[in-house]
């Protein structure tokens, strides 16, 4: 694939002018994805693994959209507004990830767009990176 393809965002908030993710070369870049319907309602209010693992599951559909695979993800940024519920996130992200995954951090926010939001994932993937190759111990 060359040059540059998006998918655009459907979502009620997308009047800010933004994809849902672009990809330039190889290069794949996921927006910030949280548990909505393209309704803009709130998905599992309330539920961070449900909605941890809603997000995970977008990520992965938008990526194989432009023609990568979960496994090419590299990098992902998780916000959450509840630090102290990471493990419930980073058991969906593990789940999704499994064998492959990518590096990543997690960052507690005060808020997010809709006060019923619990998590938002951003994601970099790199099409044909996965998986991996070997494990460098730490």
């Amino acid at each position: 694939m060359s040059g540059r393809t998006i998918i655009p965002s459907n979502r009620a908030w997308s009047t800010v002018g933004y994809s849902r993710a672009v990809r330039v070369g190889d290069i794949i870049e996921v927006a910030g994805t949280s548990s909505s319907g393209p309704d803009g309602q709130i998905l599992y209010p309330g539920d961070m693994y449900r909605q941890a693992k809603q997000v995970c599951d977008l990520i992965g559909k938008a990526v194989q959209d432009l023609g990568g695979a979960i496994e090419d993800v590299v990098r992902t940024r998780v916000f959450v507004t509840d630090i102290t519920r990471w493990q419930e996130a980073g058991r969906a992200h593990g789940e999704t990830f499994g064998a492959n995954p990518p590096a990543s951090a997690f960052y507690q926010v005060s808020a997010l767009l809709h006060p019923d939001l619990l998590i938002e994932v951003e994601a970099t993937a790199i099409v044909g990176s996965g998986p991996a190759e070997r494990r460098l111990p730490e």
